[in-house]
């Protein structure tokens, strides 16, 4: 073999490696939102059949997030052990084991493979941006895009579906759960190619491990992006979880609130692909920030002012908001840091303490409507979140890095 063609056979293959390193990215970041967002819909029918009460079923989309604030900071350090590919392939071990778990028995196994389910998980969501700033340094904005429209194009098509497949179809709530064990199989099988480059990670991680000695848990800045998310992902889960039962309380059929939750979630795709590099390109994120919040704004006072035969128009409002402020956190942590090794620490942080403050919202939700027999006072709780989300927001999106300005920063 000459050497013309033997580097034009080391292009092809190197392609072929990149478009399976794309497929896999896309196939994880597809698990990461329906395994969620498919209970949703579904809530009802599950709390009607186990006998709970709504504050245990928010238990129910609580615990995946528990699971995400206790294993985030360990995320970082696994991979530095391990590698990203192999701890992915781990996380995606665990995801497939809690979702047939989740669908087996009863309400203590449906509890149990929620949990297992959401550990899994939470060591995607920290592992997947640094992956993609590794892999990807000079096209982050892009990949983060792609990685975000997977995310939640998977998430509002399990929505959409979950209702006709337990009752059209016939597969129950059960059933209609488990299939999703399908796709994390697939992309357990795509992934495994990506296994041979562990090593290599490992090294480079190993020898990033020093490059920065910044505490942020003592930086304002960090505390700012993290509250952010914390928000974000708190109104996120709050309204996947209760959209359905709020728009049945004001008339809307099972069906048709399914179906609003998952155009909500269509919303979100293009704002998730267009927002990272739009962020990546502006000065600062501000502007972003304020033009989120509005969104967030309009839709929650439509739910709780508005006319009701504007429900939709108020779901996409929602799910624009939705869309643009989890594309800027997942940007904030590259944004906001000045090399990989704070970007991964950031990044387990924010997801760590931010999602535990999520966790508290569906049951918070759930009690506060058992409480007040309605959900006035919640959807007023919810607009009182948003003017905190903008005041962190704002501190958040200002041109500056942690530790580059003074040693609170």
């Amino acid at each position: 073999m000459s050497s013309s063609q033997l580097e034009s056979h080391t292009k092809v293959i190197s392609k072929s490696k990149n478009w399976l390193l794309v497929l896999g990215i896309i196939l994880i970041a597809a698990n990461l939102r329906a395994p969620l967002t498919s209970i949703g819909p579904l809530i009802g029918t599950i709390r009607h059949e186990l006998g709970i009460s709504n504050t245990l079923a928010g238990l129910i989309t609580t615990l995946p997030l528990l699971a995400f604030a206790i294993l985030s900071p360990l995320a970082p350090k696994l991979a530095r052990r391990y590698g990203n590919p192999t701890v992915l392939f781990g996380s995606m071990f665990l995801l497939i084991i809690g979702i047939a778990l989740r669908s087996s028995f009863g309400i203590g196994s449906l509890l149990i493979g929620t949990v297992i389910l959401g550990l899994g998980i939470s060591i995607c969501n920290v592992l997947m941006p640094s992956l993609i700033k590794e892999s990807y340094p000079l096209r982050i904005g892009v990949m983060i895009g792609v990685y975000s429209v997977a995310m939640n194009l998977s998430g509002a098509i399990a929505s959409g579906i979950s209702v006709p497949l337990a009752n059209q179809v016939g597969l129950g709530w059960k059933g209609a759960l488990v299939i999703w064990i399908l796709l994390a199989l697939l992309s357990l099988f795509v992934w495994v190619p990506q296994l041979r480059h562990s090593h290599q990670q490992k090294d480079v991680k190993t020898s990033d491990r020093n490059e920065s000695r910044t505490n942020l848990w003592k930086s304002s800045l960090a505390w700012y992006v993290t509250l952010f998310m914390g928000l974000q992902s708190m109104l996120f889960y709050v309204v996947v979880s209760w959209l359905p039962d709020i728009l049945k309380n004001q008339g809307t059929s099972p069906d048709s609130a399914g179906w609003t939750l998952s155009i909500m979630q269509l919303a979100l795709l293009p704002v998730t692909f267009i927002v990272p590099i739009l962020a990546g390109r502006m000065k600062n994120q501000v502007v972003l920030v304020i033009l989120t919040v509005t969104f967030f704004f309009i839709g929650i006072s439509g739910l709780l002012f508005g006319n009701h035969t504007l429900t939709v128009l108020w779901a996409v409002s929602i799910g624009i908001g939705s869309g643009c402020s989890f594309s800027l956190a997942m940007m904030m942590f590259g944004l906001r840091t000045t090399n990989p090794h704070d970007a991964a620490e950031l990044s387990g942080m924010a997801q760590s303490v931010g999602y535990l403050l999520a966790a508290v919202g569906p049951t918070l939700f759930g009690y506060l409507h058992d409480a007040t027999n309605g959900w006035k006072i919640p959807l007023i709780v919810l607009l009182v979140m948003t003017v905190l989300m903008l005041i962190f927001g704002v501190a958040s999106g200002r041109d500056r890095c942690i530790g580059n300005t003074n040693p609170q920063e």
